[in-house]
């Protein structure tokens, strides 16, 4: 399993000679995780990375945030049972090392191979995004287990939201300063009908957060589902096909989370009234837009039809 430099497209990788472990043949917690020391140090680190990759951790007992993060990483490295080493650095008892290093804060995460830098990050990262982050150098092992996140979102798309809210609010306990967790929570929260408090995590972002594309998301699908008819009032409607009452079922059907259906008749709404409501269609597919997220297939595509239309 090569490492690769993203900047150049080449392995980085020692020799196919090397003597290292060989990833995936069951490699020990002893022989990918090893503690760092001034004896130790040229070995493991600047030698030991001629063979394979090593991940430089540095860490301090006070330091909270490397707790949220040794769990994680010791869980890749054996996930990955060989492909790369974790090598751990007390920058308590080595001071000498970490100020050669040049860490100025904990936790520090450092990728070397053959004897170079190559990335590194500050900061407890969630599990999701180290895994995006060494992704981008080492490929996965087959059958790499799900981050929370991912099962998190596996639970949702099964309607198991008593799940998901329970992962969500554990990685807020380990992650409080990450805000994204919090305005996850509030959509699952609204997916089990739990609106208020849904409403309640949304007004208590810190300001910078709160209209941000992901909490405007949230707060758009809230407020339609606030907006739409109840089914028995779409139902009442019976045999109408005026605007108002197309209008009505698509904002029904985007509330109830069939947004490819609510987008087509609001579209279809948009070519054959403009006018209705006051642009109306219109407004509410660029809130349908904003619900879903930019990169979201169904808004790429629709936000083309949009313009086609206009343009």
């Amino acid at each position: 399993m090569a490492i690769v430099d993203p900047r150049t497209g080449q392995p980085l990788s020692g020799p196919e000679t090397s003597t290292a472990t060989t990833p995936g043949a069951g490699a020990s917690a002893e022989e990918v995780i090893v503690d760092v020391t001034m004896e130790n140090f040229q070995q493991v680190v600047l030698e030991g990375s001629m063979q394979r990759p090593v991940l430089l951790q540095s860490w301090a007992s006070w330091c909270e945030p490397c707790k949220n993060l040794k769990p994680v990483l010791e869980k890749l490295a054996t996930e990955y049972a060989g492909a790369f080493v974790l090598a751990r650095l007390d920058i308590e008892a080595y001071p000498q090392i970490a100020s050669q290093l040049g860490i100025r804060s904990v936790p520090d995460v450092k990728l070397i191979a053959q004897g170079q830098l190559y990335d590194q990050f500050q900061g407890a990262l969630p599990e999701s995004q180290v895994r995006e982050w060494l992704g981008k150098y080492i490929e996965a092992p087959d059958g790499a287990s799900q981050s929370p996140e991912e099962m998190a979102q596996a639970a949702l798309a099964t309607g198991d939201t008593a799940t998901a809210q329970a992962i969500y609010q554990e990685l807020i306990q380990q992650y409080p300063e990450h805000v994204d967790y919090q305005i996850d929570l509030a959509g699952v929260l609204l997916a089990g009908g739990q609106v208020e408090d849904a409403r309640q995590i949304l007004d208590g972002l810190p300001p910078e957060h709160r209209d941000a594309p992901k909490a405007r998301g949230v707060r758009a699908r809230l407020q339609f589902g606030e907006e739409a008819l109840s089914q028995a009032e779409i139902e009442a409607l019976g045999e109408r096909d005026d605007s108002e009452a197309t209008y009505q079922r698509a904002m029904r059907l985007v509330a109830d989370g069939d947004y490819e259906n609510g987008l087509e008749a609001l579209l279809a709404l948009m070519k054959a009234d403009r006018a209705y409501g006051e642009d109306a269609a219109r407004k509410a597919l660029l809130r349908v837009f904003d619900a879903l997220g930019a990169d979201h297939p169904l808004t790429v595509t629709y936000r083309r039809k949009l313009f086609a239309m206009l343009y």
